[in-house]
């Protein structure tokens, strides 16, 4: 018997006596006539819930792949409303319609702390 990676003795961090300890305490609950009938009820039980996750998460990926296809439009540039300044920085005079020189932006003004002598 091969204890392969994902195993369930991994995800509870079960070592190979407290399995042995688990399978005694079952055999003396449920005998020896019962125990198989139980294993195949939970491994009937295990393969549905991963048969059903398996199937919502395939429904879940196709409705967004589905929503993508859907909105994967391109929109049209928006015109900018009226007085709004332009994303370039050449400005024109509206009496001359020549190019007015930019304007000088002020200088961020720093305040240095004293320090601690």
């Amino acid at each position: 018997m091969a204890i392969c990676s994902g195993s369930i003795m991994e995800i509870m961090n079960l070592g190979f006596p407290e399995m042995i300890f688990i399978f005694l305490l079952a055999l003396i609950i449920f005998g020896p006539k019962k125990l198989p009938e139980i294993g195949r009820q939970i491994g009937k039980a295990l393969n549905e819930f991963k048969r059903a996750s398996n199937e919502f998460k395939a429904q879940i990926e196709s409705e967004i792949s589905h929503l993508d296809v859907e909105n994967h439009q391109i929109l049209p540039p928006a015109e900018p409303p009226a007085g709004a300044v332009a994303a370039d920085s050449t400005v024109m005079d509206p009496a001359t319609s020549h190019e007015l020189p930019p304007e000088p932006q002020p200088e961020p003004h720093c305040i240095a702390k004293a320090q601690d002598v």
